[in-house]
């Protein structure tokens, strides 16, 4: 059992404050019709941190009354706009990593990559993206006015992690949709129609906030704040990201911006010894922050509680939604499966022998013959788990403990190695931290590598971790015929999908209402 306290846990009932992200809320309001104005809220500190806890819980759950509550954005269903399973549908069930057997309306399209502007799956993605910003934009907004005048002891702490959160949030916004809506806590509370920024000008902004807040000494060092909220460690793997997919951004090469900042990384943190590990119900014990000394692989996790943090999205899905057919849903650690996901034959293919990586339930065969029937062929993962790293039981079968590892050191280790591989970093530091992830793995040292070897290694290290659609679009594979996997395209051998697809597109009723945002091509 879990012994940890986590802010993200003692959410109230502050955050109802009658916020507004950008346009009218982009649709995105608070269902809450009890709504509370600040100053009878915000009454001390322990309040401001409560509402600093549901930025961290938004990430984690749809509402804060639980799995079977209202979510907190209206329109979307609460478990599809989950914002951890939301991004799930859009960075891997996009690509070679997952399918998904289920029929519902708009959820084939998006592994086929045949999806319409309205697709439900795509909203609840934007939607939830917004709503965390508005959620952060809020916080700091509120204890910037102090309504109620308390003396803050933890002030710039308060505001510095809510900076961060926006930081993910907004490069969750530049990756995925390009262009967008753009608001900060100096935007007037209700404005309609904010302004659409640039996806240059939104880098820009990013790199400014992550870098202040590096510089500063209102964030916590690496691995030393309180577990489940953000460090400078959690900022530092942002802004690597942003740099290592720069050409794509801004059609700049930043690899060795992006290089240096993951040498630190790798200075700072420790690959563990088990993979397995690291997606177990107690891979808290894994996290920097959670102060069990050397164990510290994991940057930032998602906490997840199978009895305080419930939802149906997160970790939840990915092990409930990957468990069924003959799957032994015990093993898992769950009550039973909802039979769902499965990985394609050029995923599962990609694993050598005696690879620790390679989780899979093999008894339907590696190739998807009926992509609507979950027995019909295809692994399932099983690298996600609600069972303890030591075998002993989580909590609950009924909803899992296990935490999303969102940074792990072992990207920074193979972010600093595709950097080698294209020229921008020191080939023999690029060598090691690519043979440092495969020794732990369980296999045998490369040599020399390429660009592609890391590519391939990625997907093996990262599957269902929300990284294969960013890195596809970053190495020009994600629509061309180059590569191609089962469906991609909506054809069973997989073919070329037009390149307007490596965005996604705007809401169109986000479009429609806001007369200062122009949709993405081809849509």
């Amino acid at each position: 059992m879990k012994n940890i306290k986590v802010l993200m846990l003692a959410v109230a009932g502050v955050f109802a404050l009658g916020f507004s992200s950008c346009v009218n809320d982009l649709d995105v309001t608070p269902i809450d019709p009890n709504v509370q104005l600040p100053q009878d809220v915000l009454k001390d500190e322990a309040a401001f941190e409560a509402l600093l806890a549901k930025c961290y819980q938004g990430l984690a759950c749809s509402s804060s009354d639980g799995a079977n509550g209202g979510p907190d954005i209206s329109g979307v269903d609460g478990g599809f706009g989950q914002y951890l399973r939301a991004y799930f549908n859009l960075q891997c069930l996009t690509t070679d990593e997952a399918t998904c057997c289920w029929n519902d309306t708009g959820l084939p399209d998006m592994h086929n990559m045949n999806w319409q502007a309205s697709n439900q799956f795509i909203v609840a993605m934007y939607y939830r993206i917004f709503y965390q910003v508005s959620l952060c934009n809020e916080l700091i907004r509120q204890v910037n006015t102090n309504p109620a005048g308390v003396e803050f002891q933890h002030k710039g702490a308060l505001i510095a992690e809510a900076r961060a959160l926006r930081a993910l949030s907004y490069y969750h916004a530049i990756d995925l949709f390009g262009n967008v809506p753009f608001s900060t806590e100096s935007d007037a509370v209700g404005a309609v129609g904010p302004k659409q920024i640039s996806r240059a000008d939104l880098f820009a902004w990013i790199e400014k906030e992550c870098q202040e807040l590096l510089e500063g000494n209102d964030l916590a060092a690496e691995g030393t704040n309180v577990y489940g909220r953000c460090d400078k460690g959690f900022v530092k793997m942002i802004l690597a990201k942003l740099y290592l997919n720069a050409e794509v951004y801004v059609g700049e090469d930043r690899y060795a911006e992006c290089a240096a900042i993951c040498e630190d990384l790798v200075a700072k943190y420790n690959l563990h010894e088990n993979f397995a590990d690291l997606f177990a119900a107690d891979n808290h014990l894994f996290t920097a922050n959670a102060t069990f000394g050397a164990a510290n692989e994991i940057i930032f996790a998602v906490p997840h509680d199978g009895i305080n943090t419930t939802s149906y999205g997160g970790t939840n899905f990915l092990i409930f939604a990957g468990t069924g057919g003959d799957m032994n849903a015990a093993e898992a650690g769950i009550s039973s499966g909802w039979g769902g996901l499965s990985v394609t034959k050029q995923v599962s293919e990609r694993y050598t022998a005696g690879d620790a990586r390679a989780m899979f339930f093999t008894d339907y065969g590696t190739e998807i013959v009926d992509i609507f029937t979950f027995t019909s062929g295809g692994y399932k993962s099983m690298k996600f788990r609600n069972v303890n790293h030591d075998g002993s039981a989580a909590q609950t079968t009924g909803f899992v403990d296990t935490d999303f590892p969102l940074f792990r050191v072992a990207d920074a280790h193979l972010m600093l190695a595709e950097c080698a591989a294209r020229g921008k970093a020191d080939n023999a530091k690029g060598l090691a931290s690519l043979n440092a992830v495969r020794a732990r793995a369980g296999l045998e040292a490369v040599s020399s590598f390429t660009a592609q070897d890391v590519l391939d290694e990625r997907s093996r290290e990262f599957m269902w971790e929300g990284c294969r659609r960013s890195d596809l679009v970053r190495f020009g594979q994600f629509t061309t015929a180059d590569y191609v996997w089962e469906y991609k395209g909506s054809v069973k051998e997989g073919a070329a999908v037009a390149d307007h697809r490596n965005l996604f597109p705007l809401p169109p009723a986000d479009v429609n209402a806001n007369g200062n945002l122009t949709q993405n091509a081809g849509y």
